[in-house]
């Protein structure tokens, strides 16, 4: 900062400034570009804050002037440590009384823009009034500084209950859509128990029957005609917000599995995953899972089998994190490189864009690897993500 304001003129120095700042956090500190913001916008509010409060009543007990206070080594330290102490304080408030901004939620994108504008313009009024400090402070009667604090004051106040209004809002929101998945994946669960229910007491007496006249061949292919709706019911218990901790995700699978269902395709899980640790953006793995798992839907309800299966797994010995999705299909000679092409498509009436997507979004991240495979039984998308 000293070297930058020694070399760049005023106002380009505090603009290099705080791209510098702005980096070394986005760096070092690995923070979201968004908690970034914030880290370089609240600290410049507060000491703009305390600094509208103080400087008149400083100047008026030292009887000097800006300029004395702003050149003289020994009352701009007296003033700076006076600044730094107040904030102190603050802080110690703040510590003691367990307060916390909220900066770890996921907002949407309009509730950020929303409060980023609120802040910047904050700032900007800050600015403008620590202009009218600097010029008018002399004259300035301490008690219009008092009554210019409470207004600067009530203002971000008002700034920073909004925000914890809005992100509180935004996470209740979320939890809503979630209990409303977590029902609908209940409700499938309760159907596939019923169902099964309803039928347990023919289902006793017809094996009690093999076992009556020691028929244990005809018994086993009785248990496998019936081990689907087992199967079903032990996938559906593991569409729980609990196991796939990240409600974007998860609505995307109960949505899935829905319509899964209603196509009668049989849809296998397997997790060993974190998924709030997913190494990539979760609205690009959205859409390219989304993709993925409508294609292999789609392939499946025309076969004979109608199989999907979903595994997620991460290796953290060799930084990978894999998800693959493959599905039983009936095109033995589908080319696996050109569906990628735009406008190739293997299903009639659709627009082969889908799949293109998908590629776009891969090479915009160099950390992402989808390969494709097939077998006579299975149609494989094997997507890799690397950290």
């Amino acid at each position: 900062s000293f070297i930058i304001n020694t070399f760049v003129p005023t106002p380009f120095n505090v603009i290099i400034n705080y791209a510098f700042i702005f980096i070394i956090l986005l760096a070092f500190f690995k923070l979201k570009i968004f908690q970034v913001i914030l880290a370089i916008i609240i600290p410049f509010g507060v000491f703009g804050l305390v600094n509208s409060l103080i400087m008149n009543p400083f100047l008026k007990i030292a009887n000097i002037t800006f300029e004395i206070a702003s050149i003289v080594p020994i009352y701009r330290f007296m003033y700076l440590c006076v600044i730094y102490f107040s904030i102190f304080l603050v802080l110690l408030l703040i510590k003691h009384s367990n307060f916390k901004l909220p900066f770890n939620i996921e907002l949407d994108n309009k509730a950020k823009k929303t409060i980023i504008i609120s802040l910047v313009l904050g700032i900007l009024t800050l600015a403008i009034q620590s202009v009218l400090t600097v010029y008018y402070v002399s004259v300035v009667p301490i008690v219009f500084t008092l009554f210019n604090f409470a207004l600067l004051f009530a203002y971000f106040f008002y700034n920073v209950y909004s925000f914890i209004k809005t992100a509180n809002l935004d996470v209740a929101t979320r939890d809503l859509e979630n209990a409303e998945s977590y029902n609908n994946s209940l409700t499938i669960l309760y159907d596939n128990v019923r169902g099964f229910k309803h039928d347990f007491d023919n289902i006793v007496h017809n094996i009690n029957g093999y076992l009556k006249v020691d028929d244990i061949d005809g018994l086993k292919k009785y248990i496998s005609s019936f081990e689907k709706d087992f199967d079903n019911t032990k996938n559906v218990q593991l569409l729980n917000p609990n196991i796939i901790n990240n409600p974007g995700i998860y609505n995307l699978l109960v949505a899935k599995y829905k319509k899964a269902s209603d196509l009668d395709v049989k849809i296998n899980f397997e997790f060993f995953f974190d998924f709030e640790n997913l190494k990539m953006p979760i609205y690009e793995f959205s859409r390219i899972f989304g993709i993925l798992l409508d294609n292999a839907i789609e392939a499946a309800k025309d076969c004979e089998e109608k199989i999907v299966n979903i595994v997620f797994r991460e290796s953290g010995k060799q930084h990978i994190q894999i998800v693959i999705i493959e599905n039983t299909y009936l095109d033995k000679e589908i080319d696996t490189k050109n569906i990628f092409e735009k406008g190739v498509s293997g299903k009639e009436n659709h627009s082969g864009i889908g799949l293109w997507e998908v590629n776009q979004i891969i090479k915009k991240n160099n950390n992402i690897v989808l390969n494709t495979t097939k077998d006579d039984k299975f149609f494989k998308q094997e997507l890799q993500i690397y950290y």
